[in-house]
């Protein structure tokens, strides 16, 4: 009996410790002027008033400038900041814009799993799980694709024309990490041994990476 308790107990518990916090209110409308208070999210303001227009957007109706980045990618999220009624929803949406050859690199969301709709264009998507094994395919208008939380993950336009995508996340903040950035283009960086030792390349090449990347 008590073996099937502390079951009953996992069932119950992991639910809500597995995506973000369910809210104790219809909405909280995120206060964006504040800057005294800091907390897991961002205050409401009044509830009393709030409008639709806390609740739309057209933020994402436009494309984004894939020529300012070496990944020729555009994201543009849906947040609070631009969005103030999606605060502690638990989700997020964001438009994707690739230029021909662009991509989002591998990176991964701590926060969140990822999915995605295809707006325009054909893409190569594809996540590599623990044991390494690398989930590709290769995805066209209309079609749809999941990444699971935590993993890294990658798209990358392999059509003739730009694409178009659209991604939603079950978490405000999802958190980003790309993985070019963060190994070759961390404040301050990580050390040119390290990564000569880690990827098997020259301090040289370490540092064509660098700067290639935006560094010095």
């Amino acid at each position: 009996m008590a073996y099937f308790l502390v079951y009953l107990l996992v069932l119950i518990l992991v639910p809500t410790i597995s995506a973000d916090p369910d809210a104790l209110q219809d909405f909280c409308v995120a206060d964006t002027n504040s800057s005294t208070i800091f907390m897991n999210g961002l205050p409401c303001i009044n509830p009393s008033k709030a409008s639709v227009k806390h609740f739309t957007t057209s933020a994402l109706s436009k494309p984004g400038d894939t020529s300012t980045n070496v990944f020729n990618a555009s994201v543009i999220i849906a947040t609070a900041q631009i969005l103030p009624g999606i605060n502690t929803l638990g989700i997020t949406i964001a438009r994707v814009d690739l230029a021909v050859k662009g991509e989002v690199p591998p990176h991964f969301h701590a926060r969140a799993t990822e999915i995605i709709f295809v707006l325009e264009g054909n893409l190569i998507v594809g996540f590599v799980d623990t044991t390494y094994k690398l989930f590709s395919t290769e995805i066209k208008t209309g079609d749809v694709f999941v990444f699971p939380k935590g993993l890294v993950h990658f798209v990358y336009n392999m059509g003739n024309t730009s694409a178009v995508m659209i991604q939603a996340f079950n978490g405000q903040d999802f958190g980003t990490t790309l993985i070019p950035i963060a190994v070759f283009h961390s404040s301050p960086g990580i050390p040119d041994q390290v990564l000569s030792k880690a990827f098997q390349i020259s301090a040289a090449e370490v540092d064509t990476i660098r700067k290639n990347l935006g560094g010095k």
